[in-house]
C-alpha cells in the first residue's frame, strides 16, 4: 500500500480548487419558460453550450459538473474578472437576422411593436429600425470567428460561416437588401443578440441586386476593438441556450491569496505535525517514534487518496487533511494506552504480548469513534456544497487512512521492534512498561467524580444558560453563505480605518455595509446582493481610502441559495445527531445513546453561543467545524461507554456510579494525550493560517475543550440520571 501511494503521489498531481489557486467559481440556475421546461435534459444541453463558449474564452483546466436538475457549477481557474465570465455564460445569445424595413421616422413614426410579423428596434446609433421577420437564427450558423484585416487597415471583424440551409437564407436576404440604393435604410441587414441589434451594416454596393452574397460566408465589421470581436464571436458560435440561466452564486480568489493559504496551511502542517510527534515521543518512547513513521505513511496515503480519486483540495479541505492527523494519533494513543494497562496487570508482561491484547482491546472503540466521524463527513458531501463538500470528502478520507495507519502500520512495526531481543531486554524503550504520570496521579488519588452527577448536570446547565443568552442579545452573525449577498476583500497598500470605510460606503449609497478588517492592509465588505456596477463603486470607494487597492475575493452567493443552504445545514445538523443516536444505541444501550446525543446537543449549542458572544460569522466553514465537534465529541463519549461496557460485563454488583467513575478514570490518560495532540495541531492551524481557517481553528479549540468536558461530565451524568436508581445504588 505504502509503494502504491508513493507512485501515485510521485505520478498524479493533486487538484487544487479555486480558493487554493486563484480564479472563478460561478454556480448557474436554468429557469423555465413558457415554452421550455428546465428539467435535467435541458440542464445538460446547457452544459455543452457552456462548454463550447468556455473553451473558445481559452481558460485552462475548467471545471463543468451539473449539480441536481438545475444547477451547473462552473470553475475558471485565472480568471479574474467575474463579470465578463458572468456575462459570457449567462447570456442566452439569441441570434437572428432580420431584412430592414426602414426606420421608424418614414413610418409616421412609429415606435411600439408594428405588425404581428414586423418589430421595431433601435440600432447601434439609437435609430429605431423597422424589421422583418427573422429571416435566419442561430441554428442557420456553423460558427464564428474574431479576425483583424492588416491588409485593408479595416480593423477587427468578425466572420461568420452559415450551414447548408443558412447559406442559401443569407443569398435571398443580401440580394433583396441590394436591390435598393447606397443609403437607403433597407438596403441594411439587421444582426440582432438577445433582442438588441449588435449590428445593421449595408449590403455592400458590389453585391448585385437579386445576386446577394453567395459561398456561405459574410463578415460583420464596425467599430469593434479586439475585446469586442472576440466576445461576439464567442457568443455567435457558441450557440443559443436552451433556457435561460441565473447566476446564484460567484467566488472570485486572488491567485495571491491562494499562495498565502497553502504556504499558511503548509507550515501549520509542518509545525503541528512536529509538535505532535515530539509530544508522542515523550510520551511514548519507541512506540511514539514509531507511530510517527505511520503518522507520515498516513499522510502519504492520505495524499495518494485524493490524487486518485481525482478530489479537488479546497482550502478547508486542506485543514480537514490537517486536522485529520490529530485524529490519526488519537487510534495510537488509545491502542498504546491499553497496552499499559495490559503490560501493568500481568504478573510477567512482555511489551509484545501487552501490545497485541492492547491492539485487541482498543479496536471496538477505535471502529465505534472513526464511524461516527464518517458519519459527519458523510452528511458534510451529501448536504454541504463547494468548499465544505471538499472539507467533508478530505476528513473522511483521512479518517479511513488513520485507521490503516494505526491499525496495520503502526501494528507491523511495534509489534515487530516489540519483539527484539534487545527491546525485550529493555521493556521501559518501549514506554508501555510503565503507566504514565497521569495514570499515576488518578491511581494515588482515586477521585470519585461521579459522587453526585447531578451537581455536573447543574454546571453544564449554566453553561447553556450563558450560551442561548449570547444568542439572544447578541444574535447570530449570518454570513452571506446563508443569507445571500456579497463579500469583497481588498488589499490595500494604506492601512483603513473600518469605521471611516463605513462613513464612506454609507455616503456612496450602502448604509448597511458591514466593514472589517483583518491585518493591518486587509479589508472585507459585506453587504446585500450588489450589481457588478454597485461592485465597482464599492471597489473605487475603498480605493479612495486605501491607496493602490487589489481585490482577491469576491463571492457572490443569491438569495435562494442562501435559504437553501441555511436550510441544509438545519438538516445536516439534525441527521447528525439523528445518525448519532442511532448507531449509538444499536452499539450500546439506548441510555447510553441519548446521554451521548444530549451531550452533543450541550457542545452545539455552547459552540454556538461562544461565536455569537465573539461576534463571529456564522457561515459553511463553521458548520464543517461544527460538524467536526459532533465527531470529535462523540468519540470521547464511545471511548468512554465502551470501557463502561466492558466494566459491566465483568461486574453485574457494583453500583452504576462506581464502575462509570472507575472508567473515567481508566480513559483519562487516553483522552488528555489525545487532546494535546489534537489542540497542537489546531493551535498552529489558528496561529499561522489565514483568517477563513483561523475561525475554523478557534471553533475546533472551542469544541475540543467542550467536547472533552461534556464527555466526562455531562455524558457520564446524564447516563447515571437516566438509570434506575436501583441500578445505581446496588452494593457489591
Amino acid at each position: 500500500m505504502i509503494a502504491a501511494s508513493l507512485a501515485i503521489a510521485l505520478t498524479t498531481p493533486v487538484r487544487l480548487g479555486l480558493d487554493l489557486r486563484g480564479g472563478t467559481q460561478i454556480t448557474l440556475e436554468t429557469r423555465s419558460t413558457a415554452t421550455t421546461e428546465a428539467d435535467r435534459e435541458a440542464t445538460d444541453r446547457t452544459m455543452e453550450v457552456l462548454r463550447g463558449r468556455i473553451d473558445a474564452l481559452g481558460v485552462a483546466e475548467p471545471t463543468l459538473v451539473r449539480s441536481g436538475d438545475h444547477r451547473i457549477l462552473v470553475e475558471l481557474p485565472g480568471v479574474q474578472d467575474p463579470k465578463k465570465a458572468a456575462d459570457v455564460l449567462g447570456r442566452t445569445a439569441q441570434l437572428t437576422v432580420h431584412p430592414v424595413l426602414g426606420t421608424a421616422e418614414t413610418a409616421h413614426d412609429k415606435t411600439g411593436p408594428g405588425p404581428a410579423k414586423e418589430q421595431t428596434l433601435p440600432d447601434e446609433s439609437g435609430q429605431p429600425l423597422r424589421l422583418k421577420a427573422a429571416a435566419l437564427t442561430g441554428q442557420d450558423v456553423k460558427g464564428a470567428d474574431a479576425r483583424f484585416d492588416q491588409q485593408s487597415g479595416a480593423g477587427w471583424h468578425v466572420t461568420i460561416d452559415f450551414t447548408g440551409d443558412g447559406r442559401d437564407a443569407w443569398a435571398d436576404v443580401t440580394a433583396q437588401a441590394a436591390c435598393h440604393p447606397a443609403g437607403d435604410p433597407q438596403r441594411r441587414v439587421a444582426i440582432v443578440l438577445d433582442n438588441k441589434i449588435i449590428s445593421s451594416p449595408q449590403v455592400d454596393p458590389s453585391v448585385g441586386c437579386g445576386t446577394g452574397i453567395p459561398g456561405g460566408t459574410t463578415q460583420i465589421t464596425g467599430s469593434f476593438d479586439d475585446a469586442e470581436a472576440r466576445e461576439l464571436a464567442l457568443l455567435i458560435s457558441g450557440g443559443a441556450l436552451p433556457v435561460p440561466v441565473e447566476t446564484v452564486e460567484q467566488r472570485t480568489v486572488g491567485a495571491t491569496l491562494g499562495e498565502a493559504a497553502i504556504e499558511a496551511a503548509a507550515w501549520a502542517a509542518v509545525l503541528g505535525t512536529t509538535l505532535t510527534a515530539l509530544f508522542i515521543i515523550a510520551v511514548y518512547r519507541l512506540m511514539g517514534l514509531l507511530a510517527t513513521v505511520a503518522l507520515l505513511c498516513y499522510g502519504l496515503i492520505s495524499y495518494a487518496a485524493l490524487a486518485a480519486l481525482g478530489a479537488t483540495l479546497t482550502l478547508p479541505g486542506l485543514a480537514g487533511f490537517v486536522l485529520a492527523i490529530g485524529m490519526a494519533v488519537d487510534a495510537n494513543v488509545l491502542v498504546f494506552e491499553r497496552a499499559r494497562e495490559e503490560y501493568a496487570a500481568r504478573s510477567r508482561p512482555s511489551p509484545r504480548s501487552a501490545l497485541t491484547a492492547g491492539f485487541r482491546g482498543a479496536l471496538s472503540a477505535i471502529a465505534d469513534s472513526n464511524i461516527t466521524t464518517l458519519v459527519a463527513a458523510g452528511l458534510l458531501f451529501a448536504l454541504a456544497s463547494g468548499p465544505v463538500r471538499g472539507f467533508g470528502v478530505t476528513l473522511g478520507i483521512g479518517v479511513l487512512a488513520s485507521m490503516i495507519s494505526a491499525l496495520v502500520i503502526t501494528r507491523v512495526l511495534a509489534e515487530y521492534a516489540a519483539g527484539r531481543p534487545a527491546v525485550r531486554r529493555r521493556p521501559r524503550l518501549t514506554g508501555i512498561a510503565d503507566t504514565g504520570r497521569v495514570r499515576d496521579g488518578l491511581l494515588r488519588r482515586k477521585p470519585f467524580l461521579m459522587r453526585r452527577p447531578r451537581r455536573w448536570l447543574a454546571v453544564s446547565g449554566a453553561l447553556l444558560v450563558m450560551a442561548v443568552s449570547g444568542v439572544l442579545v447578541r444574535g447570530l452573525d449570518l454570513g452571506i453563505d446563508f443569507t445571500g449577498g456579497r463579500l469583497i476583500e481588498y488589499s490595500t497598500t494604506t492601512v483603513v480605518d473600518p469605521d471611516r470605510a463605513r462613513e464612506a460606503l454609507t455616503e456612496a449609497g450602502f448604509p448597511r455595509a458591514v466593514v472589517q478588517s483583518s491585518g493591518d492592509t486587509a479589508l472585507t465588505v459585506r453587504t446585500e446582493n450588489l450589481t457588478d456596477t454597485e461592485a465597482a463603486t464599492v471597489t473605487d470607494t475603498i480605493g479612495g481610502l486605501g491607496g493602490e487597492t487589489k481585490k482577491v475575493r469576491d463571492e457572490l452567493i443569491g438569495p435562494s441559495l442562501g435559504d437553501e443552504l441555511r436550510r441544509n445545514a438545519v438538516i445536516a445538523l439534525a441527521l447528525a445527531l439523528g445518525a448519532q443516536l442511532l448507531y449509538l444505541a444499536v452499539r450500546f444501550r439506548w441510555r447510553f445513546a441519548t446521554a451521548a446525543v444530549g451531550a452533543l446537543v450541550h457542545d452545539v449549542v455552547i459552540l454556538v453561543g461562544v461565536f455569537a458572544w465573539l461576534g463571529k460569522p456564522i457561515d459553511g466553514v463553521f458548520l464543517a467545524a461544527l460538524l467536526t465537534v459532533i465527531g470529535y465529541s462523540v468519540n470521547d463519549s464511545v471511548v468512554l461507554f465502551d470501557r463502561i461496557r466492558e466494566l459491566l460485563a465483568r461486574d453485574r454488583t457494583t453500583p452504576l456510579s462506581r464502575l462509570t467513575n472507575q472508567a473515567i478514570l481508566q480513559t483519562l490518560p487516553r483522552t488528555v494525550n489525545t487532546g494535546m495532540g489534537a489542540a497542537i495541531i489546531l493551535t498552529a492551524l489558528a496561529v499561522l493560517a489565514d483568517d477563513t481557517l483561523t475561525d475554523f481553528a478557534l471553533a475546533l479549540l472551542i469544541g475540543l475543550a467542550v467536547g472533552t468536558y461534556s464527555s466526562v461530565f455531562t455524558a457520564a451524568p446524564l447516563t447515571l440520571s437516566l438509570n434506575p436508581p436501583a441500578r445505581q445504588q446496588a452494593v457489591r
